[in-house]
């Protein structure tokens, strides 16, 4: 899921500071705003930045190639996770979280 057309547009194409660039087409983000996380609609920017500048990247503790991404913004916390492929990264979902959710930190700000 998340995998990206080379002709698709795209909405997120960010550089990580793991070092590995994430990427979501225009077409995923509306199924991500509209199916999984309507909450998310008007968040783009806060899940670039979350990308970009997390407080912390922890390891899924299902999926080892599955990295969520956290940032606090107004008290709560953004979540971005990420499936990791080589050097590349696809945004399977993003939305508001509470609290960090559980896993391996792998990165902390």
């Amino acid at each position: 899921a998340g995998g990206v057309d080379p002709n698709d547009t795209l909405v997120v194409d960010e550089l990580t500071p793991l070092g590995f660039r994430v990427r979501c087409s225009a077409e995923y983000w509306e199924r991500i705003v509209s199916i999984k996380h309507p909450a998310m609609r008007e968040r783009l920017d806060d899940v670039r930045l979350t990308l970009t500048h997390p407080d912390e990247v922890r390891r899924s503790l299902r999926d080892p190639d599955v990295l969520l991404f956290h940032r606090e913004v107004s008290r709560r916390w953004v979540c971005g996770v990420v499936k990791k492929a080589g050097q590349m990264g696809y945004l399977i979902t993003a939305y508001p979280a509470d609290k960090i959710k559980r896993g391996d930190v792998i990165w902390t700000e």
